[in-house]
């Protein structure tokens, strides 16, 4: 796979997948802007080596085929222009005349935001001719949206086979440190795998299990294992809470047997929150695990939106060794899945 520096982008139009779908209040302000934050440094290389930049994503997971007035990426552009300095032009729309007008218009060192792809059908349904037009916009497509590389969209899997294409920074180092998972980890390895919906984790606790020490679970998720009879490969590496595995926090024991296997782990792979750690009162069980984690030195990856929101509230992302952006994507790629975003750049 080729990198942005494999390019001369001097006066060239960079088309960017970037993943700008951050949270948003009430009111339309932005809550967190850490995936934002995470694709500058592709942005500014950008900007530096005089690209024509066009940046293109979607926001609301929910909104697919139409315009919802409440998800433009308006607000995300005016992040941007505080964050780097500069005028980030807005379009109305991804694609047609006002478009084309703006990127045409654009100089070496200059910023264009689409509108929102996800407000079109072509992106979800991943329909050629919406991929086309899209292309028809650039002359080198660079995918820095590593949390929608297990998406079968237009913008991630179609793009890219009618442009030169490279992966940002981000993506880049997204790769390297999850294959710092999958190829050989320093031992011992634990995955700890929170939150619930067990059906969406079973081949990522089945392949883990594979080369890891133990894989921590919570109690969620053992009782879904159980009341679906679910068999796994190496079920003997496998740790749930001791007791009450409804319980919105895990007990001090289960905590004191969690803490055991991590503080003596030297890789460690981390997605889920435990209990219903939004609530202060039953917060601990995960605030515990995070502690361990920090504690015992490990390379350790985190990802998951919940885990990173829980993380920043207590102001200790920075403890991590790697945050991912992606949840799913990271799920799908320590699976062993070939992740289309990624298979398009090959």
């Amino acid at each position: 796979m080729k990198s942005i520096k494999d390019f001369n982008v001097k006066d060239k139009k960079v088309l960017v997948r970037c993943d700008f779908n951050v949270p948003l209040d009430e009111n339309g302000g932005i809550l967190d802007d850490f995936r934002i934050l995470a694709a500058l440094p592709t942005i500014k290389y950008l900007l530096s080596n005089k690209a024509k930049v066009i940046l293109m994503s979607h926001l609301d997971p929910e909104n697919t085929g139409f315009v919802k007035p409440n998800f433009t990426l308006t607000v995300v552009a005016k992040r941007l222009s505080k964050l780097l300095n500069t005028n980030v032009i807005k379009t109305k729309d991804c694609l047609g005349q006002d478009v084309e007008e703006k990127i045409n218009k654009l100089k070496g060192g200059e910023i264009v935001l689409l509108e929102n792809l996800r407000f079109h059908l072509g992106e979800v349904n991943n329909i050629t001719e919406f991929a086309k037009k899209l292309s028809r916009l650039g002359e080198i497509y660079i995918n820095e949206a590593f949390s929608v590389c297990h998406r079968l969209h237009a913008s991630i899997d179609l793009v890219p086979k009618y442009l030169p294409h490279g992966m940002g920074f981000l993506l880049e180092k997204e790769i390297k440190n999850l294959d710092k998972i999958l190829e050989n980890p320093k031992k011992p390895m634990v995955a700890i795998i929170g939150g619930k919906k067990v059906d969406t984790k079973v081949k990522f606790i089945d392949n883990i299990s594979k080369i890891a020490d133990f894989v921590i679970i919570s109690g969620l998720i053992k009782k879904e294992i159980v009341e679906k009879k679910i068999k796994f490969q190496n079920v003997d590496k496998i740790i749930g809470p001791i007791d009450n595995l409804e319980s919105p926090d895990i007990s001090k024991k289960t905590i004191e047997m969690f803490k055991e296997k991590i503080l003596k782990a030297k890789t460690i792979v981390w997605n889920g929150p435990f209990g219903k750690f939004e609530d202060e009162q039953f917060k601990n069980g995960t605030l515990q695990i995070a502690k361990a984690i920090i504690e015992s030195n490990a390379f350790c990856v985190v990802g998951g939106g919940e885990t990173i929101e829980f993380l920043e509230k207590e102001g200790m992302l920075d403890k991590f060794s790697h945050v991912s952006t992606g949840g799913g994507a990271m799920l799908a790629y320590l699976s062993g899945e070939k992740l289309p975003g990624l298979k398009a750049l090959e």
